[in-house]
């Protein structure tokens, strides 16, 4: 989407600047109010109006583009949130490393197929309740969130929300599918790290607790099947083109919350509210980031990003600290700013596939540093600790998120200049 004929000052960003920060910072030191979705539409609403008025008086055509992107993004979130929602997969395992190694893998591909929400939420309780007769568990969610809710959703734009974004301007759905080498080194070493460390700590559990694990095991069941009919219906809506894409997938959520069986949802706790709140918090972020990519639009290439592992480390530091949806829409102006200023060629969206490929993988990967990285993580981390597990500080998170991690960021700022 062009935004060349917008001429802004650098403080036109704060709306903008001001909506993330909130999202970063509010939870922490507010948590009784920010926790009201009404609240947070009163805070985006204060900031995203003046927004609004100016694009509605400077450019009314790129607001109505602006609104058919936020309509799309919020269709296949909230289609697949809630036919997802009624998909209740039961059972008890037995708290083996082998076992729960195997879970996070299904995890990480089923990322890329249902989301890194839908698969989250789809697998998070069935991990949690296999570990609960076990002591040492701390680095299991914590491992779910590096490899569940971020990096296995490398693959496709179902799978993370900036790339999702990126395909609505324009990158092809099967594009991602490229960066499989950068999700197969990042899969494979977490899993890898995540055994070897299940494995000491399954060693330190005592025989008792072993022993309750292997005998309290509940054989799996799956409640509320008919959604994945549903869950077909949405996926291949992506094909379609808009407006009929967003029609598919309003008539398949629809008919997976009025036409499917209740239980699966009950068992789920399933409310509206954590899709209310992404409804809201992204309707502000989609109007005040527009001055923000104009911005890089114009002046991108002034910021001395020339190489692809520049883009890829710009962006992922970006996306751990603040969300990685906007950031990810940030860089890809920037880089074809870039891209038009140097003359190179501008093969995919506007950008060289490296730059593509470095923005995208910062986006996911680095989405883990934090927890309000990307929006599984902190809703994991919220079971997690209503099911009894110790989960690390913000801070401790985000340190040892870093430090797991740092070998796969090294690996793909090498792999990214190959695309």
């Amino acid at each position: 989407m062009q935004t060349s004929f917008l001429t802004v000052p650098a403080y036109a960003v704060l709306p903008f600047v001001m909506i993330l920060a909130g999202i970063a910072i509010l939870p922490l030191t507010v948590p009784a109010l920010w926790e009201r979705n009404r609240n947070k539409a009163i805070f985006v609403g204060i900031l995203a109006t003046p927004v609004a008025v100016w694009l509605l008086a400077r450019g009314p055509a790129y607001l109505w583009n602006v609104g058919c992107e936020y309509f799309s993004f919020v269709c296949v979130g909230g289609a697949l949130f809630v036919v997802t929602g009624g998909i209740y997969l039961g059972g008890d395992l037995r708290a083996s490393p082998r076992n729960n190694t195997l879970v996070l893998g299904i995890g990480a591909v089923l990322a890329s197929l249902l989301g890194t929400t839908g698969a989250s939420m789809l697998l998070i309780g069935l991990l949690l309740r296999t570990n609960s007769q076990r002591r040492h568990t701390s680095h299991i969610p914590f491992f779910f969130i590096l490899l569940v809710s971020n990096a296995g959703g490398l693959l496709t734009p179902l799978g993370d929300p900036p790339l999702f974004l990126g395909f609505l301007r324009g990158v092809p759905f099967h594009w991602t599918l490229r960066l499989f080498p950068i999700w197969l080194v990042a899969v494979g070493y977490l899993l890898g790290v995540f055994y070897w460390l299940d494995r000491r700590a399954w060693a330190r559990e005592a025989a008792a607790d072993v022993e309750r694990s292997a005998s309290q095991v509940v054989p799996f069941s799956l409640q509320g099947r008919l959604n994945l009919l549903w869950l077909v219906v949405v996926v291949l809506s992506l094909f379609l083109p808009s407006p009929v894409r967003e029609a598919a997938m309003i008539a398949a959520a629809a008919a997976s919350f009025t036409l499917g069986s209740r239980v699966g949802r009950k068992r789920n706790g399933f409310t509206f509210a954590p899709m209310t709140e992404v409804v809201v918090l992204f309707a502000g972020i989609f109007v005040t980031v527009a001055p923000a990519l104009a911005l890089l639009e114009q002046k991108g290439s002034a910021l001395g990003l020339v190489k692809p592992w520049q883009f890829f480390a710009a962006s992922g530091v970006l996306s751990g600290l603040l969300d990685n949806a906007p950031t990810y829409l940030a860089f890809l102006t920037a880089g074809q700013s870039t891209a038009s200023a140097l003359g190179l060629p501008a093969n995919v969206a506007g950008v060289p596939g490296s730059y593509l490929a470095a923005i995208s993988a910062g986006a996911v990967l680095m989405g883990a540093n934090t927890y309000i990285g990307n929006s599984p993580n902190f809703m994991v981390k919220s079971m997690a600790e209503s099911a009894g597990y110790r989960m690390p500080s913000f801070a401790r998170y985000a340190m040892m998120a870093i430090a797991v991690l740092l070998p796969v960021y090294l690996a793909t700022a090498l792999l990214v200049a190959l695309y």
